[in-house]
């Protein structure tokens, strides 16, 4: 192309590309959108399923290239941000190891440790791998990036809640040996494993994409990261309270580009509207079982209220609405 600009895609601007810009556009080869303009080169058995579960969505857009992420995340930065958390998060575990922190935690909460925040790896492993499926669908290379980039973030949690159950049963024999059995058996998870595990089998990247990250996952983690996080300070577990506060940083930038993502959508498509709301009032009473749940954890019975309410008002910002529960 004689006397082409490098970043001639981005000309329309005109203005100096961004480094999210030069990174992020047209990265994908197979949908449509990537320098090429094609999909894929070769009729491959993967082809169809990304014409089916990608092309086909129901959730659709003039161009996908459109989305752009807040925060505006390329791996550089999103390793930057992380070494500072990290880092604040080593900080507290080893406190808690220097100080024999753990042998002063009251019995009755080491058990709510061990019966609830223990096995909460489990549905959070479940998490990651349905980000990192909406990542490998995405429809486009900025949306990839920021799904792909969740998927770590929910290995970061996990991690953590692994590496505080060791530390916990160091000190306490015993300790939440149990997990495994607990989120398979018990009463008080199986409607959130079985929220996840058919979610899990859920493969229309749009369906996937709106509940778990317009959902599921604000439940979970305004209930976790939130609500278990402030009732540890009222048992005197401070240190976990700050692991949740930073662990649910990440979670708070999984809304806010959602939110970016469902907002350009709408606007592009105005029937994605419906769409989304359709696929929302489908699942919300198996999210909100998922929850519900818990109940029984929390003395206080305005907690389970006030997680719906939240994610009541997270919907309702973007233009949606939580179906009336019947």
């Amino acid at each position: 192309m004689p006397g082409q600009k490098t970043y001639w895609h981005l000309l329309a601007q005109k203005r100096m590309p961004t480094e999210y810009e030069i990174v992020t556009s047209k990265l994908l080869c197979y949908t449509g959108e990537g320098f090429t303009g094609k999909r894929f080169e070769l009729d491959v058995p993967l082809q169809r399923w990304y014409q089916q579960y990608q092309e086909g969505s129901l959730l659709t857009c003039s161009s996908w290239e459109k989305f752009h992420d807040p925060r505006e995340t390329t791996y550089s930065k999103y390793t930057d941000l992380q070494v500072d958390k990290e880092t604040f998060v080593d900080s507290l575990m080893e406190e808690i190891e220097v100080t024999g922190y753990d042998q002063r935690l009251r019995p009755s909460w080491a058990l709510v440790l061990s019966n609830i925040v223990a096995p909460f790896r489990y549905p959070v492993h479940g998490l990651q791998m349905i980000a990192a499926y909406i990542g490998q669908m995405a429809p486009t290379g900025r949306l990839a990036i920021t799904a792909a980039l969740q998927a770590p973030d929910e290995v970061r949690r996990v991690e953590r809640l692994a590496q505080r159950v060791r530390q916990l049963q160091l000190v306490h024999a015993g300790f939440a040996d149990d997990s495994k059995d607990l989120w398979q058996r018990n009463p008080l998870w199986q409607p959130l494993r079985e929220m996840i595990e058919k979610l899990l089998i859920v493969y229309d990247w749009g369906e996937s994409l709106v509940v778990l990250n317009l959902l599921l996952k604000p439940m979970l983690d305004e209930l976790f990261l939130k609500h278990i996080g402030d009732l540890a300070l009222r048992e005197g577990d401070h240190l976990l309270g700050q692991i949740f506060y930073s662990l649910n940083e990440d979670c708070q930038w999984h809304r806010e580009w959602t939110q970016a993502l469902v907002q350009m959508a709408v606007e592009d498509t105005p029937a994605n509207r419906q769409v989304i709301q359709s696929w929302i009032g489908k699942w919300h009473r198996s999210a909100a079982a998922g929850i519900e749940a818990f109940s029984p954890v929390f003395q206080a019975g305005h907690v389970i209220p006030q997680v719906e309410s939240y994610c009541g008002r997270y919907l309702r910002g973007m233009g949606l609405e939580t179906p009336v529960k019947r």
